[in-house]
């Protein structure tokens, strides 16, 4: 399971602030952490009061949560006083993941979540953090001190928060034009433009459930226009799915979004953590895939771009989730499927003789074919030989294949494939093996 940290206030409504975060975390199938900042008591159309956590307390849920949780990327929203800032500044300071800063500076409810004595110190210690910033319109305008009255103009405030230290910008244009919501990237010095559809409503949470999500999907290995692309549909999404559930404000609501990826993701968390399976990764390393039903090509099958990696006695996703993004065991999968249509997820793991015993007597049912029959024709295409293999491997078998394995060719590393149903019934398999 990936795992992300919001460092941010507490929201009672829970449509933005902590409880917003970890909805949205939850939606795109990552384990969300917290680290609560301020608590604020507001409704669905009123702000009353706002609490400040000690620094102290801050500094420490920090350090609990980094000391028993491997951290992907952090979002920081809510920070509220000039200790609160200085504390966060210090514990991330030296931090490699991706962090996201999302300004905010007023609530949707009227309410002020940033003092304005701590301004100097959230431009200071947080902008140079940041390596996405995701601020509004008039938070971009309070950053830089510019009139933003067009597009030449947010390229002019992009630029100058670049000049403060934050990595990368997007300004959120839903304030600029009328009928579409426009953002707009800075990444390397380069400009890109996402436009969606305006959802003509007011909501509370929106702007949170966009940060949210751009954490989330970054943490995943997604690149950085990937990830403001579904920041800006699942925020757009959420608001077009708001409930009224008060008295004032419609709360954005977060829905799942693609449920294989959600489960891959959750399954590929799952693999990474048994005990000792660093030993069963191979040296061209491992996929796992989860194919929509009835797939007609790879395309229609999840996988990762990179690989499940060895590091030492770890393992590690590199690459994000894609359609079409695994070909070997993408093909494998797809091959089996036109037989045995249930099968849909499958990996691959280290070739071993012993393990492959274990199989046979845990009742699997286990196949295999010789690379080195594989006729000329098909060895120059790339794919070709997985295709033949798992064909030439299921042709006569009357029920689904737990296991394929080959034993290899010249410059070809042996390699065994474990199937199942759902990349859930894939692990049950391996722990009864591994």
């Amino acid at each position: 399971m990936l795992n992300v940290l919001s460092i941010a206030g507490s929201d009672p409504s829970s449509g933005a602030g902590i409880q917003g975060d970890i909805k949205t975390f939850e939606a795109l199938g990552v384990y969300g952490l917290s680290t609560v900042t301020a608590l604020t008591s507001q409704t669905t159309s009123k702000f009353y009061k706002t609490e400040p956590v000690s620094p102290e307390i801050v500094k420490s849920q920090i350090r609990s949560v980094f000391a028993d949780f491997k951290i992907g990327a952090v979002k920081i929203g809510m920070v509220y006083d000039r200790k609160t800032i200085k504390v966060i500044y210090d514990e991330l300071k030296r931090l490699k993941i991706p962090i996201v800063l999302d300004p905010i500076f007023q609530s949707t409810t009227g309410g002020t979540l940033l003092r304005q004595d701590a301004f100097s110190f959230f431009a200071k210690y947080l902008v140079p953090l940041a390596y996405i910033i995701t601020p509004n319109i008039p938070e971009a305008e309070k950053i830089t001190g510019i009139k933003i009255k067009n597009w030449p103009d947010a390229k002019k405030a992009a630029l100058k928060i670049g000049s403060m230290g934050a990595k990368n910008t997007v300004i959120k244009g839903g304030h600029m034009e009328e009928g579409v919501v426009t953002d707009l990237l800075l990444e390397n010095k380069k400009f890109f433009i996402f436009s969606q559809k305006r959802i003509a409503r007011q909501s509370h949470g929106g702007g949170c459930i966009f940060s949210a999500a751009l954490c989330a999907s970054l943490a995943k290995g997604k690149t950085l226009q990937e990830s403001v692309r579904l920041a800006q549909e699942m925020s757009s999404k959420s608001i077009r799915d708001a409930s009224r559930v008060g008295s004032g404000l419609a709360v954005a609501r977060q829905k799942s979004t693609d449920r294989l990826e959600q489960e891959l993701a959750q399954a590929i968390g799952k693999f990474a953590e048994m005990n000792y399976i660093y030993r069963y990764i191979p040296e061209v390393q491992t996929n796992f895939v989860y194919s929509r039903p009835s797939p007609r090509d790879v395309f229609d099958i999840l996988g990762l771009e990179g690989r499940i990696i060895k590091t030492g006695t770890s393992v590690v996703p590199a690459g994000s989730l894609k359609y079409g993004g695994s070909k070997h065991v993408g093909n494998a999968v797809l091959e089996v499927a036109k037989k045995f249509p249930a099968i849909r997820s499958g990996i691959n793991i280290r070739y071993d003789k012993s393990t492959i015993k274990r199989a046979v007597a845990k009742r699997f049912r286990v196949t295999h074919y010789n690379r080195a029959l594989e006729p000329q024709q098909t060895k120059g295409k790339e794919g070709s030989t997985v295709l033949w293999g798992v064909r030439n491997a299921v042709s006569k078998m009357r029920s689904p294949p737990d296991m394929i394995y080959h034993t290899g060719d010249l410059g070809k590393e042996p390699m065994i494939l474990v199937f199942g149903r759902t990349p859930k019934d894939v692990l049950t398999k391996l722990a009864n093996i591994v």
